[in-house]
């Protein structure tokens, strides 16, 4: 299932935050948005899960324009996990990935066998089934964090929106979780500060900059020695990875060595 974002534009309290932006993500693809703090990255996802309206253009997925659709269909085609996701109430983290169901379901409608096995399914892949019955708050950041990907796994959407998902994790989850992204299947739309990992993960990247989309491509051909000089403001070396040959990045922490 495909996204599009068609000339997007997002005002609050009389500022711009997001100008003309508009991006594709075809069927299956994983396409990154990167870029300094504040240059509405966040803004535009928030359009995409329907948690802002933007104040001009639109969201396509499969073809629809998403503001048109009911909630409960938007919330089957889309799922979202945010940086502000948190979970309030001490659910117990079966209870709290079940919770994906939610737009499938009427009511207090019982989960079937097949849903069950689509929850314990994704605790697995996301090394938490050892926690199902633990209650989410007392669980560390990287834990809840992997729970609440989870959740929005089992939703089963077409399209899949993440904005830092590797925020909390340590090393060998950072890798697992974008490694199992990638072999989804699903239309993927992340929002990452790690260049690096944006480069392993994604297929495309599109840098944002006060607002404007600034630089859209293979990760190769985006993150560049001069768009980080532009864009981010510092000095870096970029060098192919050993193993993959993807783009890396090496920071000078003294810009003028």
């Amino acid at each position: 299932m495909d996204l599009r974002i068609e000339g997007l534009g997002v005002v609050i309290d009389g500022k711009s935050l997001v100008e003309e932006l508009s991006l594709d993500v075809g069927g299956g693809e994983v396409v990154g948005l990167v870029g300094p703090n504040g240059s509405g990255k966040s803004t535009a996802l928030r359009c995409v899960y329907r948690a802002l309206r933007p104040a001009r253009g639109t969201v396509r997925v499969g073809g629809d324009d998403i503001t048109g659709l009911p909630m409960r269909r938007s919330a089957q085609l889309v799922a979202a996990m945010t940086q502000d996701g948190a979970v309030d109430l001490d659910f117990t983290v079966e209870e709290v990935v079940a919770l994906g169901r939610a737009p499938h379901q009427r009511g207090n409608q019982a989960l079937s066998a097949r849903e069950r096995e689509l929850c314990v399914r994704a605790m697995e892949r996301l090394d938490i089934r050892h926690l199902a019955k633990r209650g989410v708050l007392t669980l560390s950041g990287g834990e809840r964090q992997r729970v609440l990907l989870a959740r929005a796994l089992v939703q089963e959407p077409g399209v899949l929106v993440l904005d830092e998902p590797t925020n909390h994790l340590d090393v060998r989850h950072q890798i697992e979780v974008l490694s199992h992204l990638r072999g989804a299947g699903l239309t993927v739309l992340v929002v990452l500060h790690d260049l690096n990992l944006a480069a392993a993960a994604c297929d495309r990247i599109g840098v944002l900059s006060q607002g404007r989309l600034v630089a859209s491509g293979t990760p190769e051909d985006v993150l560049t020695e001069q768009l980080m000089a532009d864009v981010f403001g510092v000095k870096a070396t970029v060098v192919p990875h050993p193993l993959t040959g993807d783009p890396q990045l090496l920071y000078a922490l003294h810009p003028a060595l």
